[in-house]
């Protein structure tokens, strides 16, 4: 919790170098007046809404038990309160109550449509583990994945709610048989956490990977803890110094309303960049960072000024993700400063609207959405949320009264999920859907740019092909050459982050076997062996 200094009341700051013990242990339940709370600016029909899924769950859930041997309905007041606290709105809140009421209870999909409309039965429905008792092993875990996107692609609260769901899975994970343990951490690590990050839902990504870790790679995990353990030790002391000295700076230079804390790096997120320096744990100088929060932009910079004053910087080592946010909207400064005391660390400094996005990412555009009623633009720091984005259309859910603050749109659904949902349908292997989603939409990413400015998201090294097909199947079909900032360059060209790729096409033109191997998006291979297939048959006839 943030602390007020006890001789001004000109600044607050918070410090806390104590990393997050995993797992940890069941929360307590608590009230259904503990998730009003947390809601923003609830209405009488919210709050009439959320107490009624709250009865209804505990009914519907009475002598419910988990694996630990708590009351079910624990699981989910955790998963609804999580998304109170995130900025959902009461249709959201009263789906996470109600989301495994059809699957583990046996309640009729027309009872929730009846007590509370078609979109919190859709919500419910979305995040539902359909089909669970007509697949084994491997192919029904993939199956709830292909039907969970499908979900999401009509709605992307469904993957919120899922995701709040894991988080709290996660938590009590210990419970569960040793077996499952390791299969439901390894689908965390490789599917539930990459679509956190995403969605630019940096906390929950690393709370996912964090809690998953210990699992999955339990030998790599206690290495890790150590290390950071005694990176801790080690640095607390002149850390919290330092940290002193910035505060006075910054009061002294005028920034009048800040607050600083030390972020410590995930554990997860510290064993794969440990894993990328070849070992070296010397060479990481963000393990501990110093984080300066402020009210606006312009102090962002100011704040920076002020850091540069007192130390020196690393030469090439300052990051302006304001100016140039990063694909999932992250926006912040960081710089790495010599302290002079033998320290070596990391200074991010952010506003507090971008500190709220960096935690929730997509969702805190709802929560804004909510605050934000009846105003016909977005903040500028959407920006990059709608860019990725098609143009807004009206919902094709109606709820009556609870419209509104819990609105949704279809162009709330990022593009990448929208391609998951149609590349599932093309895929009939259990092993290649998942190698589809593991490669095109949760390895590293390129974000380039059509001549009229709209982002094209892509798998690291594809190429002007895999562009193509993203923008059109017509236009992948006959593309005939391509240029990339303005020069020529051949199909095999791997584009880069910030690339402004135009396609030439011809009718002509058409896909060949020699394509397959420049092409690394499953939209594009489909398509081309597709075409191919086609010719083999025509020529055989």
């Amino acid at each position: 919790m943030p602390l007020r200094s006890p001789s001004s009341d000109i600044f607050v700051y918070s410090f806390c170098l104590t990393p997050v013990p995993y797992p940890t242990k069941v929360e307590k339940m608590q009230n259904v007046n503990d998730i009003v709370a947390l809601m923003a600016s609830p209405s009488t029909s919210d709050i009439a809404l959320v107490q009624k899924a709250y009865d209804f769950a505990q009914k519907a859930h009475d002598g419910h038990l988990r694996n630990s041997g708590e009351p079910y309905f624990n699981h989910l007041f955790e998963t609804a309160k999580n998304l109170a606290q995130i900025g959902m709105g009461a249709q959201t809140i009263a789906a996470g109550f109600l989301h495994d009421s059809i699957e583990d209870v046996g309640v009729l999909p027309e009872t929730i449509e009846k007590e509370f409309g078609k979109e919190v039965l859709f919500l419910v429905e979305g995040v539902t583990k359909l089909g669970s008792l007509k697949y084994r092993g491997v192919e029904r875990h993939v199956e709830s994945l292909r039907k969970l996107f499908v979900a999401t692609s009509q709605d992307v609260r469904v993957i919120i709610i899922k995701l709040m769901d894991r988080l709290h899975n996660m938590k009590t994970l210990e419970h569960v048989r040793e077996d499952k343990r390791h299969r439901i951490a390894l689908e965390t690590l490789e599917i539930y956490a990459p679509v956190a990050d995403r969605l630019g839902m940096g906390r929950l990504k690393r709370d996912l990977e964090d809690h998953a870790f210990p699992y999955v790679l339990p030998a790599e995990y206690e290495r890790t803890k150590k290390l950071l353990s005694e990176r801790i030790s080690k640095n607390s002391e002149p850390l919290e110094k330092n940290q002193n000295q910035l505060r006075k700076k910054l009061a002294v230079e005028g920034i009048r309303e800040f607050r600083t804390e030390a972020r410590i790096k995930g554990l997860y997120s510290l064993f794969k960049k440990i894993e990328r320096k070849d070992g070296d744990i010397e060479k990481i100088y963000d393990i501990i960072a110093i984080r300066i929060i402020v009210p606006t932009l312009p102090d962002c910079y100011q704040a920076l000024g002020v850091v540069h004053s007192m130390w020196r910087p690393l030469p090439g080592k300052i990051k302006d993700y304001i100016a140039f946010p990063k694909p999932n909207g992250y926006q912040s400064l960081h710089t790495t400063v010599f302290t002079g005391d033998g320290l070596i660390i990391e200074v991010q400094i952010r506003s507090e609207s971008m500190h709220r996005e960096a935690q929730w990412g997509i969702a805190s555009h709802f929560a804004y959405k909510h605050q934000a009623e009846g105003r016909a633009k977005g903040p500028a720091h959407l920006v990059w949320l709608q860019q990725l984005l098609p143009g807004r259309r009206t919902a094709t859910v109606s709820t009556g009264s609870n419209v509104g603050k819990d609105a949704f749109s279809p162009s709330d659904i990022p593009n990448w999920i929208r391609e998951i949902a149609e590349a599932q349908e093309e895929v009939t292997e259990s092993d290649e859907f998942l190698d589809n989603l593991r490669g095109d939409f949760f390895s590293h990413r390129v974000f380039v740019f059509t001549p009229k400015g709209d982002v094209i998201d892509l798998p690291i090294d594809s190429s002007p092909i895999d562009f193509a097909y993203a923008i059109h199947s017509d236009i992948g079909n006959h593309i005939a050459s391509s240029k990339v900032n303005g020069k020529m360059v051949s199909l095999d060209t791997r584009l880069k982050n910030g690339d402004i790729v135009e396609i030439d096409t011809k009718k002509t033109a058409k896909p060949s076997e020699k394509w397959l191997p420049l092409v690394k998006t499953s939209l594009a291979r489909g398509h081309i062996k597709a075409i191919i297939g086609t010719k083999r048959k025509e020529a055989a006839e």
